[in-house]
């Protein structure tokens, strides 16, 4: 925190499905407001482990398959050749090289949908990843459609009531708003996320580190969920496409367990966040048949959020901080963390 001067910082651990807190300076420094487990973060990118959740809950709802192609739900994109790509290719990244962001002329979802009908991929879909906010934007976007409702309204009205969340949110309510930190830019000034296009399904979720770990435990035995969320959970956990030392699943990436700082920094690094990368499609898809690390990172102007967790191990770790710090420091906080963890008895 001193050498990256963040305001305040919420860590959450979980051991053998017992949660802890560790709480860090201020969620405000206009206020001096403490941060405590229940101080709500934006969690930039880590909201896309919501999205991927959801859309795999209304496949296992049988609204929609991640085979089907985007022209199934939007026909003005039927016959482009972004309609080449399936669901699972927006959802994983590898629809042919879709930008990182959604281009800055584009201010509403007509001219979106505009872009999408005119653009040319790449590479063929399947064939490489690229991280895209856009990509996973129109996955999510396309989940609401399948659920006649609109994302945000799906998220908060299905998702985060079956998964328990009590300070999850897209859109903070009055009654929570003590609870929201402000995030802060370089310049130290007190900042909120922007809106845009794709900024719910992307980067919009707002959560606290109670939450999240509570989340985080869901994940590492989703057998304490009731049918359908258990398949929606497990549905998240296949890995589909290698890309180097990292596997890409629906939301979250994976690694072997035990991994090395050097392979976590390496899957997280600047060229797999901007680059295409090639990839090679998992052979036997399924749920991961020796011990995994799930990690995402995720960032806004004002924030940044780290959330890893080893199921076989049942440690999970949680990092939410008002400042968008760099990444590799989440890791190799985040690492040290793990390590301590790993030791420590069941």
């Amino acid at each position: 925190m001193t050498e990256h001067d963040v305001p305040g910082m919420a860590i959450a651990v979980t051991v053998n499905q017992h949660a802890y807190f560790f709480n860090y300076g201020v969620a405000s420094r206009e206020t001096h407001t403490a941060v405590s487990e229940n101080t709500i973060f934006e969690l930039g990118s880590v909201s896309k482990t919501f999205t991927a959740t959801l859309a795999a809950y209304a496949q296992g709802q049988g609204l929609l398959s991640l085979h089907e192609h985007p022209g199934k739900y939007l026909p003005q994109l039927k016959g482009s050749a972004l309609d080449k790509a399936s669901l699972l290719n927006l959802g994983t990244y590898t629809a042919g090289g879709l930008p990182l962001q959604v281009p800055e002329k584009i201010q509403d979802m007509k001219q979106m949908m505009a872009y999408f009908k005119s653009w040319h991929p790449e590479v063929s879909p399947g064939t490489a990843r690229r991280y895209s906010n856009p990509s996973i934007g129109l996955f999510g976007f396309i989940t609401g459609l399948a659920m006649q409702s609109d994302f945000a309204g799906a998220l908060e009205n299905t998702l985060f009531p079956q998964l328990g969340l009590q300070h999850t949110h897209v859109h903070v309510p009055p009654s929570d708003l003590v609870n929201h930190a402000w995030g802060y830019d370089r310049r130290n000034k007190a900042i909120r996320v922007n809106p845009g296009v794709f900024d719910t399904e992307a980067y919009g979720v707002k959560s606290s580190a109670a939450d999240m770990i509570g989340f985080v435990r869901q994940n590492i035995e989703p057998a304490q969920l009731p049918m359908p969320m258990r398949r929606a959970i497990e549905a998240t956990h296949v890995g589909y496409f290698d890309v180097g030392v990292m596997t890409q699943g629906l939301g979250w990436e994976q690694y072997p367990f035990p991994v090395t700082l050097e392979h976590l920094l390496e899957g997280n690094s600047e060229a797999l966040i901007m680059d295409a990368n090639p990839v090679r499609q998992v052979s036997a898809l399924g749920l991961p048949q020796q011990p995994t690390l799930f990690d995402k990172t995720g960032s806004t102007g004002g924030f940044g959020s780290y959330v890893l967790f080893v199921p076989d191990k049942k440690i999970g770790i949680v990092i939410l901080a008002n400042k968008n710090y760099p990444i590799p420091a989440r890791i190799k906080a985040a690492f040290a963390i793990l390590q301590q963890l790993a030791r420590m008895p069941p």
